[in-house]
């Protein structure tokens, strides 16, 4: 049998799932629950100083024939430094951590202070990007340069955008070269999964790493 829900269930209001719309989440989040990338994205802001913002709600995908490979950023608020600094700069790198590293990177949240280096005040260690102008974190595995293509509102007015970022060129750690998915591999967001049937008091988000379950076919 399966539930259906068009609008918010009865139990779940006054939950997190209710009042997650101040931090803008829809209720429908933490129903879907569908897990997405987890990345640091790194800029610099006006000042000269690295910015280091979390990101997850994004997507990779080819265009232009082949000729193209985009990262679109899906919810970027338009308050916060990231969105400045890529308005600014036109610039930024897109940094996979392993599990190891997950803590220090979470860090930057709270070493968001607009005078900080916040790559380094997190105990991360800053590098030059090749050929873009944004900093990349040594530590982390996968680094994506990247321009920006362009920004839309998904609706007009909102206090976020998406974002579309050209990849122009990227690093991998010798080590990941066999596997980018595997224990040490890519981490993926997994938001609060509310049952709506029996909705728990405590909210908890997870990061999760892929395990692979059928070979589809080869190439």
């Amino acid at each position: 049998m399966k539930y259906s829900y068009k609008e918010m269930p009865e139990q779940m209001k006054g939950t997190f799932g209710d009042f997650s719309r101040n931090f803008g989440f829809s209720w429908k989040e933490f129903v879907v629950t569908v897990p997405s990338p987890l990345f640091l994205v790194t800029t610099y802001k006006a000042n000269g100083q690295p910015n280091a913002c979390m990101q997850s709600w994004a997507t990779f995908t080819s265009a232009d024939h082949g000729n193209g490979f985009y990262a679109i950023l899906a919810s970027v608020n338009k308050n916060g430094h990231l969105y400045a600094s890529i308005s600014e700069t036109k610039e930024a790198v897109i940094n996979f951590m392993s599990a190891e590293y997950h803590a220090a990177c979470m860090s930057t949240i709270k070493n968001n202070q607009y005078e900080e280096d916040e790559i380094t005040a997190s105990g991360l260690t800053v590098e030059k990007a090749s050929w873009v102008n944004a900093p990349m974190v040594q530590e982390c595995f996968m680094n994506l340069e990247c321009k920006l293509k362009w920004e839309k509102e998904i609706v007009p007015g909102d206090d976020h955008a998406m974002l579309c970022l050209e990849v122009i060129g990227l690093h991998i750690d010798e080590n990941h070269l066999p596997d980018r998915t595997g224990e040490s591999g890519i981490l993926y967001n997994i938001h609060y999964q509310v049952n709506p049937e029996n909705v728990g008091k405590t909210a908890h988000d997870y990061a999760g790493v892929l395990q692979k379950k059928i070979d589809v076919m080869e190439y």
